[in-house]
């Protein structure tokens, strides 16, 4: 890590509620029980409308979402979910083909899993995604508040100064999340890959610069010409300006 990467306090997961939607009730009985060994509490929904009810009667801190389901699939309510907030998504499949995994992660999910898979990479990406997005971060305001913009961290979503909600996909969100805890601050890409993907970035690794251009057309004017979201060369990126905690 670098000199101008700013540390992270270190996030718990223990406890995290997850809802497991599957067809086959037999695995979501079965992950369920894996992840309740586990510390996280999982509840199981076999469809989008069991989905729906589920996350209106209670809160969860993350999705495990299967492609394939009767009525409306996975992508259709993982786009239908981004619309709606920015609740962190794992796209569980038995299609393994990298165009697939593609339009997953397009689509807004956080992660992708292949099946069959070890229930131990499941809790090993849940856990990860949990990290990046800051569950149970005791430091994380509630709300962020910069060039008129809001970033409201409950509910993982991004406002405009009129109060209307922006498109924010999952490593966008997290992405902007890191700069703004670190205004004026700036991020190297290792470490920005880092702490977005839970990886390490590779040479030639274009993701983060991908991810910041998808929010400069957010975020920007003129996102040739950005302002707010700044390139520092040969370093990294850095939210220029102040930002409000607020709660």
């Amino acid at each position: 890590m670098s000199r101008s990467a700013a540390p992270r306090p270190p996030v718990s997961t223990e406890g995290a509620s997850i809802l497991i939607v599957d067809d086959d009730p037999e695995i979501g009985a079965l992950l369920a029980e894996y992840l309740g060994q586990a510390g996280l509490r999982a509840d199981a929904a076999g469809d989008g409308s069991a989905m729906w009810q589920a996350l209106a009667a209670r809160h969860f801190d993350a999705v495990v979402l299967d492609l394939m389901l009767p009525g409306d699939d996975g992508l259709t309510l993982c786009r239908q979910l981004r619309d709606r907030s920015n609740l962190p998504v794992i796209m569980l499949t038995a299609r393994g083909r990298a165009t697939d995994r593609i339009v997953g992660l397009e689509t807004g999910a956080d992660d992708y899993i292949a099946k069959p898979f070890d229930p131990r990479e499941l809790l090993a990406r849940l856990r990860a995604v949990l990290r990046r997005t800051g569950i149970n971060a005791d430091p994380l305001p509630a709300r962020l508040r910069f060039a008129g913009f809001t970033l409201d961290t409950r509910m993982r979503q991004l406002t405009d100064a009129q109060g209307s909600p922006l498109p924010l996909g999952g490593s966008d969100y997290s992405l902007l999340l890191l700069l703004a805890r670190h205004p004026d601050q700036v991020l190297d890409r290792d470490h920005l890959a880092e702490q977005v993907y839970g990886r390490d970035r590779l040479p030639g690794d274009r993701a983060i610069d991908v991810c910041v251009s998808r929010l400069r057309q957010v975020l920007e004017t003129d996102s040739r010409t950005p302002q707010l979201i700044r390139t520092v060369r040969h370093r990294g990126y850095t939210l220029a300006g102040p930002v409000q905690r607020d709660g």
